[in-house]
């Protein structure tokens, strides 16, 4: 005879709130999910919920760290971690894992790959998946990031993929920028990028073993020339510096690094202001993520959206004119004194 499983209970905004703000580990999970759902009752209730929690949000230091994939990312920051504690401190890690193409589910499993760090009482790891979204940064990791402050949490990692433009989208919603490398600068610094030392605060060559040590320095020196040849002078430049988070040498240094880049900033007014404008952008990222949400679920779009698609495969339609004719379809019209002609083409309205 088949059992029937017991429902959980439906939790209101209060019992949210109240979860949050106490740090209860049954309840903290489950408003994370509710802030990730795309259901439109938990998306009216993930809003109330963080209106009432804003005010408690602010006072975590928040780190973004990136890399290319086989720098040792986790590593680094399990050993972080650990040293956070191990000095009184409460760290959350939100951990952007690669989705798979087939369920859109977290590949890699971030608590088992950091399994110490996770079971540590004074931290908490979200993993979640990027489920494509552009530069591997889950579109809910900036609301899970003040939930994560409410709880009480004093630093909040958040780790990317390290591909596209994950470097952008992190330091958009964080603090301070650590980007990690390997010890080979060769082809690492052949692509390095403007935007990318205009971003970073700190960067950390991982992996100086005793067998690597030399290269890790030779690399961290040529990062330096590199930030003094494409930015000139600067007041604050990025600091590079050498760590084996394996090995858990120097690990410290890279925090210290951090920690001088955060005080800097909010003694100066800078961190307020920074905040500030990543508020904005958030603003109009929500909104983006909204209309495309909208455009998708639109039944006018729905209709001709498969034949549209198949047009475009075929290479009888451009693209261009079949996003013109879903917009159409979704209510949105041509720019003023254009037409849009049968086979896709606009022609000025005379």
């Amino acid at each position: 005879m088949k059992r029937d499983v017991p429902r959980r209970r439906q939790l209101t905004t209060e019992d949210y709130f109240a979860g949050v703000r106490n740090c209860d580990i049954t309840v903290l999970p489950r408003a994370l999910t509710l802030i990730e759902s795309n259901n439109a009752e938990h998306q009216r209730q993930a809003e109330m919920l963080l209106t009432r929690l804003l005010p408690h949000t602010g006072n975590a230091i928040r780190v973004g760290i990136s890399g290319a994939p086989g720098v040792g990312k986790s590593t680094f920051i399990e050993a972080l971690g650990l040293q956070l504690i191990a000095q009184g401190r409460r760290v959350a890690v939100l951990a952007v894992d690669p989705s798979s193409g087939i369920s859109g589910g977290s590949i890699l499993g971030d608590k088992t790959r950091m399994s110490r760090l996770a079971a540590e009482p004074n931290a908490y790891i979200r993993p979640s998946p990027s489920a494509g979204t552009l530069g591997g940064v889950a579109s809910k990791t900036r609301e899970s990031l003040l939930v994560c402050e409410a709880a009480g949490y004093e630093v909040v990692l958040v780790e990317t993929v390290g591909v596209g433009q994950s470097e952008t989208m992190v330091a958009e919603m964080t603090d301070c920028f650590l980007a990690l490398m390997l010890p080979g600068a060769g082809d690492d610094l052949q692509g390095i990028k403007r935007g990318l030392l205009e971003l970073v605060d700190v960067i950390a060559v991982n992996k100086a073993d005793s067998a690597t040590l030399k290269a890790a320095e030779l690399a961290a020196h040529q990062y330096e020339m590199a930030i003094h040849s494409i930015l000139g002078k600067q007041d604050h430049p990025p600091q590079v510096l050498t760590c084996s988070a394996l090995h858990d040498e120097r690990v410290d240094a890279v925090w210290q690094a951090v920690e001088q880049r955060y005080s800097a900033m909010k003694s100066s007014g800078d961190l307020a202001a920074k905040r500030r404008r990543q508020q904005v952008r958030w603003l109009w990222a929500i909104i983006e993520d909204r209309m495309k949400q909208a455009l998708r679920k639109h039944p006018g779009v729905r209709r001709i959206r498969e034949g549209l698609e198949s047009e475009v495969l075929a290479g009888n339609l451009p693209p261009e004119a079949a996003a013109s004719k879903i917009l159409q379809a979704f209510g949105m019209h041509e720019p003023c004194g254009v037409s849009l002609r049968p086979d896709g083409k606009r022609t000025a309205v005379t």
